[in-house]
């Protein structure tokens, strides 16, 4: 490709002229801040370099926070767009650009890695463990992850976004109708983020099958442990089916082959086939662990035991199983036929069957409990009939004959922000005020906790609703305008309304973090919510680096809470406290992070020379691995002792 220097930066609107502005002083602020306060030596330290799980944890939770403001961006842009009919806020080549970065961005780079990071934080600490299998992995599995969101967002200012929707469907994404390198970064960025995630989901099946603690059975484990498990599950098995999607894509764009060319022998819906044989998949991804996070804390504020804890985990299992079993339901539509759309008719339909079973499992652990309603309960309160909506929806979208109408509507949009919100967005809030404690030690705001959760769940409401009926009415999905005549605006404009409640309620979780991490309680123990069922809340908060001073032995479902009850496996004994083996730092992780950006950017530019020079740097990091003989460092029993402070008096 015969790239103009002069083209690399994106111009000619203000928005995006801004956009690199802002990012520019960011940037130099950033770096000045750290030089004026002498902070690189602690960040290189405590932060780029570690392998601590809970450190990466919070650095997934970070990025995906940031991530949630890059795209939701994206989403009022959308609003703004279609607030009034005919408006010319965006043009139909910019609009198209913002839904395609929208949807990649929230799903991949915001609700993955939030994920990620609570399933990093928590489900060492729940199954008892010190780390997870392998520290160095869990680190460059984030760094990957990181670099691939970083090259994707670096799309919008250098170089163009890419335009062809968040299913990148060909020929649409190929050369012929996308000539730019916008789908390239999307080809690109997304392999290397993947990467990281397919590590990850290898890491946590090892952890959780290898490192549970004493007595600690696999019908022991606490729901989201269980959750967390069945999702890495399917990360192993779904990821390598869009790696692969991914690499013949970019094969198509950058080396002129054609498995996607119908006329050169190719088959577009190949693209389709395998895009969905992960993109279904990836709901649950999202989803399964969103129902783990509820179920611990219904169980928690409940202060009851998981009704039907053999069901739940027989319903997770079932669920993905089927989630692998419904792809073509998302192309009813593209001509497989009667019999193929039948099929894949019911297989969508018997999903509903082990969520309806959860559903009543959450209602009977609230039965005659004694519910409280803290922040975390409240976002899972709200997430059933929010769910729910979006799941009878879903019904009707398994109908083939019925989707021939709905598919290429807004209905199916609001569809698709019912489930994935309520049932992933709503979960990461939960989880975040749940375990907030756990990893810094004070909790979050409740009274802006309640601003938080009252203003995004008004403005989602707000949002989405309307806009099943304006699906209903005929408005097309990826429409950039309409017009007046169509008499949809009403229903936009308060769609768009809805919106800037969303921004609100965003915001408010932002000064939320602030105003705690300024004024917070520090001294709030180790079970701060005073209903704690399972072991992360036996430890101190935050949790130490070592997570246990001794590893617990469990003997029931809900370990801590029955130790609390019979007053048993609390106490910590100096007799029994050993020197602590725990993995060292690593630089090699951040390394390799950074070189697979510059691999992949080069790439992205098509590059070819540059592209094997980095691409020599990045083998250079694994040769680097291959001689790391450090075999980590021992935690003296004199820290140990003055960490555990906490307890008191240790005899």
């Amino acid at each position: 490709m015969d790239i103009k220097w002069d083209k690399i930066l994106v111009g000619g609107d203000p928005l995006l002229v801004a956009s690199q502005i802002a990012i520019v002083l960011t940037t130099v602020g950033i770096i000045a801040a750290l030089t004026y306060f002498k902070k690189w030596k602690w960040l290189w330290d405590e932060w780029l370099t570690t392998v601590d799980h809970k450190k990466i944890g919070i650095m997934y939770i970070l990025s995906g926070v940031l991530m949630f403001f890059r795209g939701g961006v994206d989403g009022l842009m959308m609003k703004a767009q279609t607030a009034v009919p005919e408006n010319t806020f965006l043009d139909a080549q910019h609009y198209n650009e913002v839904f395609t970065t929208h949807g990649v961005i929230m799903i991949i780079f915001m609700a993955m890695p939030m994920l990620m990071g609570i399933i990093n934080i928590a489900m060492p600490l729940q199954i008892g463990a010190r780390d997870v299998a392998y520290p160095q992995l869990n680190a460059l599995s984030f760094w990957l992850f990181f670099s691939g969101a970083m090259l994707f967002n670096l799309s919008f200012v250098v170089g163009g976004s890419p335009d062809a929707g968040w299913t990148s469907y060909f020929p649409l994404a190929g050369k012929e109708f996308s000539p730019g390198i916008g789908n390239n970064y999307y080809m690109i960025a997304i392999q290397i983020a993947g990467i990281g995630t397919l590590a990850s989901g290898i890491n946590f099946v090892v952890t959780i099958l290898k490192m549970r603690t004493k007595g600690m059975s696999l019908m022991k484990m606490p729901m989201f442990t269980w959750t967390a498990l069945i999702t890495s599950l399917i990360i192993i098995i779904a990821f390598p089916i869009f790696t692969i999607a991914l690499l013949i894509g970019m094969m198509d764009r950058l080396y002129g082959t054609h498995f996607f060319t119908v006329e050169a022998g190719g088959l577009d819906m190949l693209w389709a086939n395998l895009f969905w044989l992960w993109g279904h998949p990836e709901v649950y991804i999202v989803i399964l662990p969103a129902f783990g996070i509820f179920s611990d804390v219904i169980a928690t504020f409940a202060k009851k035991r998981l009704y039907g804890y053999f069901s739940m985990v027989l319903a997770i299992v079932i669920i993905s199983v089927l989630s692998m079993l419904v792809w073509v339901h998302h192309f009813y539509t593209m001509g497989v036929g009667p019999t193929v759309n039948s099929v894949f008719s019911i297989t969508t339909m018997l999903i509903a069957i082990p969520t309806g079973i959860k559903m009543f499992n959450w209602l009977f652990t609230m039965r005659k409990g004694k519910i409280e309603f803290t922040t975390p309960m409240l976002w899972s309160l709200a997430f059933i009939p929010t769910f729910l909506i979006g799941g009878v929806t879903g019904v009707m979208l398994a109908m083939a004959a019925a989707d021939f109408q709905y598919h290429n509507t807004l209905f199916l949009v609001a569809h698709f922000h019912y489930t994935l919100i309520p049932g992933t967005v709503y979960a990461v809030f939960a989880g975040l005020y749940y375990w907030w404690p756990k990893m810094f030690g004070y909790k979050l705001s409740e009274k802006i906790g309640k601003w938080h959760f009252w203003l995004f769940n008004i403005g989602f409401n707000v949002t989405f609703f309307p806009m099943f009926f304006l699906g209903l009415n005929g408005a097309v999905r990826r429409a950039y305008t309409y017009s007046a005549e169509s008499g949809f605006s009403t229903l936009f404009l308060i769609s768009a309304i809805g919106s800037i409640f969303l921004a609100a309620g965003f915001a408010a979780l932002v000064y939320n973090i602030y105003w705690s991490f300024r004024h917070a309680e520090r001294n709030v123990g180790n079970d701060p919510w005073g209903s704690g069922r399972t072991l992360e809340w036996s430890i101190g908060s935050p949790a130490p680096h070592y997570n246990f001073a001794t590893l617990p032995e469990v003997k029931s479902i809900d370990a801590f809470w029955y130790m609390k009850k019979e007053k048993k496996g609390l106490e910590l004994r100096k007799s029994d406290i050993k020197p602590i083996h725990m993995p060292a730092k690593s630089w090699i992780p951040v390394y390799m992070g950074a070189a697979f950006f510059v691999f992949g950017f080069v790439l992205v530019f098509e590059w070819h020379i540059l592209s094997v020079i980095f691409g020599l740097s990045v083998l250079a990091g694994l040769a680097f691995r291959s001689f790391d003989y450090d075999s980590g460092y021992y935690v003296p029993v004199e820290e140990i002792i003055e960490t555990e402070k906490w307890r008191g008096e240790i005899k």
